[in-house]
């Protein structure tokens, strides 16, 4: 296992073994029956290309109104509990005692991104997120704090953790595709991301 930085972020390469990583895809697909991914839309009326859902306190969410956290998912049910194998992943790789009381799983299928932005929905920024890779290889383009400038990019493979804290904190970052079928850990291909935050 080796760890990258780059522009502040730390990030764990092969931080999870097979076995590991089946272990989450298995806890996400019990958290999917719970609650249904969705495709959210932009607040400017245009569908997002990843499918998501929540667990936890609260779920992140995005539709006409806005960007914002909610405490149920948009079906109406309350969000699921985070569960504990993926709360050991932040355990891990941060050794902090609080713990996120969001876990966003993010859907990309094959033409599916995530543009350049900023995570700035959380009422304390000193917290990391942290982001897990599983399945498809991702590219992953890092940014600066403002938006403009030069960028860096690295691929994301599945069992790679990324920490985002201090100064990366608020760097804007985005997923520009993902190489599909690189991956065997999903039967039908496709990439999960799950990222944990400290909401309130």
């Amino acid at each position: 296992m080796t760890c990258l930085e780059i522009r502040g972020f730390q990030i764990w390469k092969d931080n999870l073994d097979v076995a590991e990583q089946k272990v989450l895809v298995a806890a996400v697909r019990r958290l999917v029956k719970v609650a249904p991914l969705r495709q959210p839309d932009t607040p400017y009326g245009r569908p997002m290309s990843v499918r998501m859902t929540s667990a936890g306190t609260f779920g992140w969410h995005s539709d006409r109104r806005g960007y914002r956290y909610t405490s149920r998912h948009p079906d109406g049910m309350e969000w699921p509990a985070i569960p504990q194998e993926i709360l050991a992943i932040w355990d891990r790789v941060t050794g902090l005692a609080r713990r996120p009381d969001c876990c966003l799983v993010n859907w990309y299928d094959e033409g599916a991104r995530m543009g350049l932005h900023q995570d700035r929905d959380e009422a304390d920024f000193t917290w990391p997120v942290v982001s897990i890779s599983l399945g498809d290889d991702g590219l992953f383009r890092i940014g600066n704090q403002t938006r403009g400038g030069t960028t860096e990019s690295v691929w994301l493979a599945s069992g790679d953790v990324v920490v985002m804290g201090g100064g990366a904190r608020l760097t804007y970052h985005g997923i520009d595709r993902i190489r599909f079928g690189s991956s065997r850990l999903l039967s039908q291909g496709g990439r999960l991301n799950l990222t944990l935050r400290v909401v309130t």
